[in-house]
């Protein structure tokens, strides 16, 4: 192993059980700690390296299926602990509260005022924008559509991004993962990295009260980008790098109360590219862009 890992994974990696005394939780147990450490992919190599020596064969598969079914738990070093996932259902929609949030709240103009950027002409900006909502040239999962798309350094990507309708909104930990079906692929669960942002997206209701919407939700947590998808909705970028997750999972929850899509809580859920082309041809329009809140985040 090149990797520095600690002392007692190193000797967990290197003690596989024998046949009948653990295997399969084994491999759960060394998968779980190594996502902190290195893609799904290696995991998966380095598992069929050492699962070789346990007294039985070991289906690909199996070790496949471990190393997916770990990475919600998995310890990660950059936030200080393990993901959490939602327990039981979303919370249903509280209408009483949405509508007094949208009554008392402002509107898209009021959203586009109080923007400390604004992007007032035909010029495309998606790479100046990407730019510095994730400086340091990490990799970036972006696409022109869900069957279209690639992972690559930020400055691979130069003078494209406008041309494209979606992103990753964290960055990934490697070029490429592996699928719940094992498949290799450069977009999976398995090399997103930890969040950096956090997407709040509403499809019921006019523009207007999503736009007062998000402008209640910046007093819980950092609103920095606010993006037209280019048809119906509006999508609030929310920075939450370095918070721990289950304090994210608790503005998120508050978000679907008032009616915000759950599907955007999956971190390597693709999402509308700032200033990006929708596949109508329609411009993914930017009404609010705030770089104060990333200050010290780079």
């Amino acid at each position: 192993m090149s990797r520095e890992l600690p002392q007692f994974l190193r000797e967990l990696i290197d003690s596989p059980p024998k046949a009948g005394q653990g295997v399969h939780d084994w491999l759960f147990r060394v998968a779980r700690n190594l996502h902190a450490h290195m893609p799904a992919p290696e995991i998966v190599r380095l598992l069929e390296s050492r699962a070789a020596n346990c007294g039985r064969h070991v289906a690909r598969s199996e070790i496949v299926s471990a190393v997916q079914n770990s990475l919600a738990c998995a310890w990660q070093s950059a936030n200080g602990g393990a993901p959490v996932k939602p327990s039981g259902k979303w919370p249903t929609v509280n209408k009483e509260q949405r509508e007094a949030i949208v009554r008392d709240g402002g509107a898209l103009a009021d959203l586009w005022e109080i923007s400390p950027w604004r992007i007032d002409d035909n010029t495309r900006q998606a790479d100046f924008i990407i730019e510095r909502l994730f400086p340091g040239n990490p990799l970036l999962c972006c696409g022109k559509s869900s069957q279209e798309f690639d992972t690559r350094r930020r400055d691979a990507w130069g003078g494209r991004l406008s041309g494209l309708q979606f992103i990753v909104p964290s960055p990934m930990t490697a070029v490429e993962g592996v699928t719940k079906e094992g498949k290799p692929s450069r977009h999976t669960l398995s090399n997103t990295g930890p969040r950096r942002f956090l997407i709040v997206e509403f499809d019921n209701g006019t523009t207007d009260e999503h736009a007062a919407l998000l402008l209640h939700l910046g007093g819980y947590a950092p609103l920095v980008c606010a993006v037209h998808s280019g048809n119906k909705s509006l999508h609030g970028w929310f920075l939450v790098e370095g918070q721990p997750e289950d304090k994210t999972l608790k503005f998120f929850r508050y978000a679907v109360s008032i009616a915000a899509d759950s599907a955007t809580w999956t971190r390597s859920q693709f999402v509308r590219m700032p200033d990006g082309t929708r596949n109508s041809g329609k411009r993914q329009t930017v009404f609010f862009l705030s770089f104060k809140p990333l200050e010290g985040k780079g």
